[in-house]
């Protein structure tokens, strides 16, 4: 897996979690004002992706997604598309968080 931090189509900064077939397995939950702020948060994820609670949930189109919550709430990830079933979902949030800490970047 590797991080990278990129522009969205708000030519604002994120960041975004790719696993080794160029897949987004996970994306920044919010734009960042600045490149380096981008760069910190993914680093931040990185660093906390174990203890973060991440969460299986219905998106507007009732399929499932996942998503990841610091401890005030807030979400600071989620899933790079939407899952056949829940337990897809939910085995690919484990598959973040058991890994997050070991990818490479940003």
């Amino acid at each position: 897996m590797k991080f990278e931090v990129y522009d969205d189509a708000g030519r604002k900064p994120r960041w975004r979690l790719k696993a080794d077939n160029g897949q987004t397995v996970a994306s920044a939950g919010e734009s960042f004002s600045s490149a380096s702020s981008a760069k910190s948060a993914a680093e931040n994820f990185k660093s906390k992706a174990k203890s973060l609670e991440f969460e299986v949930y219905d998106d507007a189109g009732g399929k499932p997604r996942w998503r990841a919550k610091s401890p005030n709430g807030q979400t600071v990830a989620s899933s790079g598309e939407a899952f056949a079933s829940k337990s897809n979902a939910q085995s690919a949030a484990e598959n973040v968080k058991d890994n997050a800490g070991a990818a490479s970047g940003p």
